[in-house]
This record gives structure tokens, sequence and C-alpha cells, in this order.
């Protein structure tokens, strides 16, 4: 089979052994994020957003059955009008990977999300890319980023890094039945070795430094002048010289 393109390597067993762990995590990640505009950047084949109730939600790519046409880097949002963003390997396929987050951070709102999908370098996979590097083939083409990495340009840009899990230990075997055979290692997987998994997801939170006003103290002045309140006295004498007080 020739691989066009990562959908069509999607429908291959390796592709099918990924997206069923990837749809299952990313079920996970959005359920509980609310907003009123949620878009999936790339892959509009494959619904990422389905497990999620943001009333408005739909798919931005380069071409396919979407409701806009876009490249992640020119994203033809208005800034802070989006409340989540889905990111399934975009990253590791652009040009400018960099300037996809940039945009990313324009368009959310203040606590919205990014969620983030990528290959591991550090992994079996990671090992089977460089051995398959020359071969310009998806998903082997890619640029991998790591956790660090990625990790480090969102804080870059103003965001709080919060959950992520890492998955898909067995070795990249382009049959069924050997991925089957492995499964085992999916299962140790969390526990052995938690940052090999050969495709990670994270989530990012765009925390954003507001104002914060001043006021004057006006309890602690109050309690100031109550004691420093003359005391009032009543009934005063003056008798002799001597000062009575009744």
């Amino acid at each position: 089979m020739s691989i066009l393109s990562l959908s069509d390597w999607l429908e291959t067993p390796q592709g099918s052994y990924l997206l069923r762990w990837e749809q299952a995590k990313f079920d996970l990640m959005v359920a509980d994020i609310f907003g009123y505009n949620a878009v999936q950047i790339g892959l509009p084949e494959y619904d990422f957003l389905r497990g999620n109730r943001i009333p408005f939600r739909f798919h931005c790519a380069r071409s396919g059955d979407i409701a806009v046409v876009a490249e992640g880097g020119a994203l033809p949002f208005a800034s802070a009008s989006i409340d989540l963003v889905l990111l399934p390997h975009v990253l590791e396929f652009s040009r400018n990977p960099h300037q996809v987050l940039r945009e990313v951070e324009r368009v959310l709102v203040p606590e919205g999300s990014v969620i983030i999908a990528g290959f591991n370098p550090f992994s079996l996979w990671g090992l089977r890319r460089l051995a398959a590097r020359r071969s310009g083939t998806y998903p082997w083409r890619g640029q991998y980023l790591s956790v660090r990495r990625t990790k480090d340009w969102l804080a870059l840009l103003g965001f709080e890094t919060q959950g992520g899990s890492f998955g898909c230990y067995a070795p990249a075997f382009s049959s069924a039945k050997w991925l089957e055979r492995w499964g085992f290692m999916d299962k140790a997987g969390d526990r052995w070795w938690p940052i090999c998994g050969g495709a990670y997801i994270i989530q990012g939170i765009k925390r954003v430094q507001g104002m914060r006003l001043i006021t004057p103290n006006w309890r602690d002045a109050r309690a100031a002048a109550k004691r420093l309140a003359p005391v009032a006295q009543r009934g005063r004498q003056v008798t002799g010289g001597v000062q009575k007080v009744e």
C-alpha cells in the first residue's frame, strides 16, 4: 500500500492501533471542557471532539469535508474567540510548528485549552522513524517533538501544562497479528517505562495575567481611628484645685 497521507496510514494496522488509543484519550480529556466554540485542526476524517459538549464544534484543515479551509499557522478566527483547540499530529508535520502554537494562543480565550497529540521520539516508534527516515512516508517523515520541548514552547506562550499521558508501547509492527502479540507491553508500559510510549497527549491551558485593583484598607483605618478616639468623661467638677469625676 502506498502511504499518501497521514489519514491513509491511519487505515493500516499500525495506524488503527494508534487511533484506538488516541480516540479514547481524546474522549476522556475533552469531556469536561466547556465553552461556546471548539475546533479540531487537521485529520477531519476523525472526530476527536465527539466526547465534548460545547455547542459549536467544527473542523479546520487544508482540504476535505470541513467547515473552515485554512492552515494551522494562519487561522481565520478572531482573537480570544475559541474555547478549545485540538491538534492531532499537526505540529510534527508543520513547516513552522511554533507559529501554529502562536496562532492557537491568539485565538484561545483566557483559560481556554489546547490538546496536542504527537509521536514520541524517545520510544520504539522513534527508533522506527530513524530507520525509515529516507523513505519519506507517513508517519515516519515527520519532525517528532518531545514532550519536554512541547511543554517548553507552551510555557513560553503563557500556557500551563495540565494532564496528559503516554501510550502505544508495542513496537511499530505492520502486522495486526504481531501488534496483538505484543499487546502485553501496553499493560506494563505505564508502570515500567511510562515515558517511552510511541505517542502522547498533553493539555495546555492559556493563562493570562490580569490586573489587580488595590483599594484603600478602610477597615484598618477605622480601627486606627477608634484606638485614637478620646474617652468621653461626664460630670467633671473642679473644687479647690482638685478635679472630681462623677
